[in-house]
């Protein structure tokens, strides 16, 4: 009874690809991985964070109802961390914030080894285990709602609506932050499953004509599908990604991609509402950190069943082609901003602190060491922090006023401490929240969009798959 227990309420459980088998990690081990991730994440001490629209000074802002969540170009990140840096209404955060922070560690085949959930928000603000179902890697015990500034702000943190149908008895009830530019992971998949599917022609031109035309998208273009979709990850760019939603929508493709989340034991992924004449309006995208974890399990490729659904379904990683695998692999590690859980591309600054020591790819690296990402121009020389690095780290960042996300794969370099691992983070302190005191942001310069918090918690978690 005591291993059943254990097996029902603890979040890291002892795994490998096909089935369940003798223990790997000890008892004690698999539960210190989710104690010490939710120790790790209290510790961040987030409610001293300052709220540059507090409730009573970004009522007006939210009243108008649901407000569109894109990345803002690099030139409007500046101007508007100019006007923050002035802004004299900043208060400390007034209650906890909502996070959904998420680790699988794989064995050597790339098999899940331990999984841990960890939920933070106002009701637990000392964060909640979330109890894990082995087999499938899934949970439902957390109420899921759809993320509401105005709810979060004037109701406790509590969400109204569900984003999944019949979790009204769950032990945990939780709004899943905005997932911002991470929901570019589920684009990706998409694509790629198409792809697969004999649907879409990567190396294919898709002439990309939105009506009516969204800002945020951009005007006509004709690109590669392949070149939109380096576009989306590497870049963030918007353009290229309200392109493939589009895309996807001339194929009458969204349903049947939103099914297959469902069918693979990833409920809680979803894009929807968007806009069928120019891919815009993502507001209606939802994602749980183990669900996303799950999907970059699939991508990362282990070896056997890496989960199996309540459904009976064994989910392998031939769910993606190994072509279609091995190019989102690449993409992702081929990430450009380098700035939440890691924080590389301000390599030696004594603000923001060093987070995960990746190595920031080659691809963006300048002559004189320094780094730019499009329009994004950092100016630190990164080749320091490249010679210290102990991991890669591929992976696809999201960033909003109200969103800080980073999800991704870890993998140290031979000779470093081992690691292996998954990690998704999604919380709502995105750009409107910054620390005290923060030093300006040298002009023209890309600027710190986040709270150092989550690189302090991104050093802290690879600390503890370090030694775990």
């Amino acid at each position: 009874m005591k291993l059943k227990r254990f097996t029902v309420l603890c979040t890291a459980l002892t795994l490998t690809g096909a089935a369940v088998a003798p223990a790997v990690a000890s008892e004690e081990g698999t539960h210190r991985l989710a104690e010490r991730l939710r120790e790790a994440i209290v510790a961040q001490n987030f409610k001293d964070v300052i709220d540059l629209t507090p409730p009573a000074s970004g009522a007006a802002l939210r009243s108008a109802g649901p407000r569109e969540k894109y990345d803002a170009s690099p030139a409007e990140l500046m101007n508007k961390a100019r006007a923050r840096m002035a802004l004299a209404a900043g208060k400390p955060l007034h209650q906890t914030p909502n996070m959904d922070a998420a680790i699988i560690e794989l064995d050597p085949v790339g098999r899940p080894k331990t999984v841990a959930n960890v939920l933070l928000s106002p009701q637990y603000p000392n964060g909640v285990v979330v109890p894990v179902k082995h087999k499938g890697l899934s949970t439902d015990q957390v109420r899921y709602r759809w993320w509401d500034d105005d709810e979060w702000d004037a109701n406790g943190g509590k969400g109204t609506r569900d984003v999944l149908a019949g979790r009204e008895n769950a032990a945990i009830d939780f709004s899943s932050p905005y997932p911002a530019s991470v929901l570019k992971l589920m684009v990706g998949f998409g694509v790629l499953r198409l792809a697969d599917e004999g649907k879409v022609d990567l190396d294919a031109d898709y002439v990309y004509d939105p009506n009516p035309v969204r800002a945020a998208c951009g005007g006509p273009s004709v690109k590669k599908i392949r070149q939109h979709f380096d576009e989306m990850i590497t870049k963030s760019q918007n353009e290229s990604t309200c392109a493939l939603i589009k895309m996807i929508h001339d194929l009458n493709a969204w349903d049947h991609v939103n099914q297959t989340f469902v069918d693979l034991g990833m409920p809680t992924l979803m894009v929807t509402g968007t806009i069928p004449g120019n891919g815009g309006r993502w507001i209606g995208s939802n994602m749980s950190g183990l669900d996303t974890a799950k999907l970059l399990l699939l991508v990362n490729g282990g070896a056997g069943v890496l989960w199996t659904t309540d459904g009976g379904k064994q989910v392998t990683r031939n769910e993606l082609s190994y072509s279609s695998r091995k190019f989102f692999q690449d993409t992702l590690a081929d990430q450009g901003h380098n700035e939440m859980l890691s924080t590389p591309n301000w390599c030696g600054r004594d603000y923001p602190v060093q987070g995960l020591p990746q190595q920031v790819p080659a691809r963006w690296i300048k002559p004189d060491g320094t780094v730019t990402v499009g329009d994004a121009v950092y100016d630190r020389d990164v080749r320091p922090c490249n010679e210290a690095a102990e991991v890669t780290f591929a992976h696809k960042t999201g960033w909003v006023d109200t969103t800080g996300s980073d999800a991704g794969i870890v993998k140290s370099f031979r000779g470093k401490d081992k690691r292996n691992y998954i990690v998704v983070v999604f919380c709502n302190l995105g750009t409107d929240y910054v620390d005290a005191n923060r030093p300006a942001d040298p002009p023209g310069v890309y600027p710190v969009l986040y709270t150092q918090k989550y690189a302090q918690l991104g050093k802290a978690i690879d600390n503890i798959m370090k030694n775990i």
